[in-house]
């Protein structure tokens, strides 16, 4: 018996280990509306069931230009690299809008991934945006356009906040919110902070992802 239990385990073929999808909440934010989402998005990854990394790109401004205009130069998240990218299976990217249109500084990190997007390194992983705004027509979906081309053209599947988020719909409150990605109002002062309908939003987007990254991995 015990010659045969040799065997068995010689000639057996071993199982493979799953391997846990892992997330990236890659952000840019001025004011902390961004980081706030940013956060949440991360919350809806966790009940999920899977790992998530949050982290943000470079400040372009000056410092002294940044503390002169009340930017939140304290954040906990760590700054990303291009090169860390690879190491995700799902990467949702958030940033305020500047003139309906992602900010320099978001745009100037996706300007130097040229070399993972020669080498194909994202294609096939899962991509989703989020975004601010002053306003309830500041230009939001335009701004969810423009970030989510860098991800079209990497190669990635894109998923937006499907309608199965009931909170998009509400007419009884201004509120945030878009099938092609989660939103907040910030007002022009920056005063407004994420609305809790728009928080589970962005919570719901996170959860979202994660599933679709689960099945896909």
């Amino acid at each position: 018996m015990e010659t045969l239990n040799t065997l068995r385990k010689l000639f057996s073929t071993p199982k493979k280990k799953s391997k846990m999808a892992k997330v990236l909440v890659l952000y840019y934010s001025s004011y902390g509306h961004i980081e706030t989402m940013a956060n949440a998005v991360a919350e809806g990854v966790r009940a999920a069931g899977l790992e998530v990394d949050i982290k943000r790109v470079p400040e372009l401004v000056p410092e002294d230009v940044a503390i002169a205009h009340h930017f939140k130069t304290a954040q906990n998240a760590p700054i990303a690299t291009p090169d860390d990218l690879p190491n995700y299976d799902a990467i949702i990217i958030g940033a305020p809008t500047r003139f309906g249109r992602l900010p320099a500084q978001m745009a100037n990190f996706w300007d130097q991934t040229g070399g993972l997007w020669l080498a194909g390194a994202l294609v096939g992983k899962v991509g989703a945006v989020f975004t601010s705004t002053a306003s309830q027509h500041g230009g939001q979906e335009t701004t969810l356009y423009s970030l989510m081309s860098n991800l079209i053209h990497h190669g990635m599947i894109i998923s937006g906040l499907p309608y199965s988020f009931q909170g998009q719909l509400r007419l009884d409150e201004v509120t945030g919110g878009s099938p092609y990605g989660a939103t907040t109002l910030a007002a022009g002062d920056g005063s407004r902070q994420p609305s809790a309908n728009e928080l589970e939003g962005a919570k719901f987007l996170g959860q979202h992802v994660a599933g679709i990254a689960r099945k896909l991995s």
